[in-house]
């Protein structure tokens, strides 16, 4: 049986392998491949879709309890194809 998570953009939920997580490292969103960096993490599907949804609803401010904005540019890079070799991801 495999773990199910909610993504923070459109609020469905989904297995855990179908679904990006993300953490923040001083203020910058990092995307998690292999879902071990410690620390709170949110889950989102990786789509511009959801990702956008994330950001102008500031689900991942909320999720992952920060205060202040968060640098987004990463892991809309790694949306785009740029990237993809970030947090030594295969």
């Amino acid at each position: 049986m495999e773990p199910v998570r909610t993504c923070v953009g459109c609020r469905t939920r989904a297995h855990r392998s179908s679904l990006l997580r993300v953490v923040s490292i001083d203020s910058v969103l990092v995307p998690d491949e292999r879902a071990v960096m410690p620390g709170r993490g949110a889950w989102v599907h990786e789509t511009s879709e959801c990702v956008d949804a994330a950001i102008r609803r500031r689900a991942f401010v909320r999720a992952l309890r920060v205060s202040g904005p968060l640098d987004t540019q990463t892991i809309e890079k790694r949306l785009n194809g740029y990237g993809n070799k970030v947090n030594g991801s295969k």
